[in-house]
């Protein structure tokens, strides 16, 4: 079957917009329900569950609050980027999931319709370039606040989502070198070749990617920009009603995208484990399952159902880091801010850049004794990751993540005991 195309493809085009966009608001409003239970369970709680049966309803009663509160407009604030603030962090959050495949190729009547807004050529970069537009809204917030404690929130905002862009940069360069493409479909499509996901042969690129998210998305215990005990509420101090909420609604948008990001990256993406009926790509202008053993390009066999079960996989995917973006706020603390910056510059820097040499040096290796791209290639690119991997975290990491800087200032500064003359 051949790419769809006219006018079936611009209609196809709206009707993914509409239905991707409102999908991804509505997942973020439930996203926010699923905190609270999931907080409520670890603190032995009940969380809510009076709107509607079992609580299902309480996003909705919760925007409708946020839209019919009243909002108010410090005196001293500059009104014109206070308003700009909130939209300027929404809006790169909402439009970087246009980039991600999130199922099979759909067969239709007019055609094959690919189960992605926009597959761009420039796949990763668009992400990176558009994700790191969101601290501009809130360092905008916070500085046309006029206040003391929403300014400091935005100057932390902006230091630490300068310090970990690097490394999260940095670790998706072994990506885009094992894919040999920074499109998001490619990427979904090596790694069915490969049959192995990327978070195998690069695990170590996994872990500082999952680390960086975290500070990307102002998460604990990455969430210096707001810090309540310190700064009240950051760089929203100033905020109220739809205002407030849409820094939310940001927020939870990068947690999505980020979520759905690492299961396109490192877990296949709507790829089924184990399975290789639902493979396909283009080639050549042909949907194909792969290539025969003489080279030949084999038809692939797209059906909706295909397309439904790839999709439920992938939310799946996406469900389990949203649900470890959850999990990991309500069970660690929040790092000290010397903390969270020696991490991200003197610890996630140089490890991205040495594994990236690394992994280089291993994968040319490979190429020059003649390997071929496959199961026994990701085999021993999986063999050097997790030799890396185990000596970052128990070497190199020098008990930086694992136990904290408290243990280590413990044992070379040990409390006197007492005594005396």
């Amino acid at each position: 079957m051949e790419a769809i195309s006219g006018l079936p493809a611009l209609l196809s085009s709206s009707a993914k917009v509409v239905a991707v966009f409102s999908g991804v608001l509505v997942v973020v409003a439930y996203t926010t329900l699923a905190e609270r239970r999931v907080s409520a369970f670890i603190q032995d709680r009940i969380g809510p569950n009076r709107v509607g049966p079992f609580g299902l309803l309480q996003p909705i009663a919760d925007g409708i609050k946020s839209i019919l509160k009243e909002e108010t407009s410090p005196a001293a604030a500059s009104r014109t980027f206070f308003i700009l603030g909130p939209i300027l962090a929404m809006v790169p959050a909402m439009v970087t999931f246009a980039v991600i495949p999130f199922a099979a190729p759909l067969p239709t009547p007019w055609g094959v319709v690919d189960m992605i807004i926009a597959d761009v050529p420039i796949g990763i970069l668009y992400i990176l370039a558009f994700s790191s537009l969101g601290v501009y809204g809130i360092v905008l917030g916070g500085w046309a606040s006029n206040n003391k404690y929403a300014f400091l929130g935005a100057l932390r905002a902006s230091a630490q989502m300068v310090s970990y862009e690097v490394a999260l940069g940095l670790s998706l360069i072994t990506v885009l070198m094992l894919a040999g493409n920074v499109t998001l479909t490619e990427m979904v499509w090596q790694q069915q070749q490969l049959d192995l996901w990327f978070a195998l042969p690069l695990s170590l690129a996994f872990l500082l990617f999952v680390v960086s998210s975290f500070a990307e998305t102002n998460r604990l215990p990455f969430d210096m920009p707001e810090a309540e005990s310190e700064l009240v509420t950051g760089y929203h101090t100033e905020y109220s009603a739809m205002k407030f909420s849409m820094f939310f609604i940001a927020e939870y948008s990068h947690m999505l995208t980020a979520s759905a990001l690492m299961a396109t990256l490192f877990l296949g993406g709507w790829d089924i484990p184990f399975a290789t009926w639902d493979d396909a790509f283009w080639y050549e202008g042909v949907l194909i399952r792969g290539f025969g053993p003489d080279g030949a390009p084999l038809a692939a066999s797209p059906a909706w159902w295909k397309t439904l079960f790839t999709f439920g996989v992938f939310a799946l995917k996406t469900g389990f880091f949203l649900l470890f973006f959850i999990w990991v706020r309500w069970t660690l603390p929040r790092f000290r801010y010397d903390q969270v910056m020696q991490l991200g510059w003197k610890v996630m820097l140089p490890t991205a850049l040495a594994y990236i040499m690394v992994m280089a040096a291993s994968m040319l290796i490979l190429d020059q004794v003649g390997l071929p791209y496959g199961f026994a290639y990701g085999l021993a690119l999986t063999g050097v990751s997790l030799v890396c991997t185990v000596l970052f975290i128990f070497y190199l990491d020098d008990d930086r993540i694992i136990k904290g800087a408290g243990a280590r200032r413990a044992v070379s500064n040990p409390v006197p005991t007492g005594g005396g003359d």
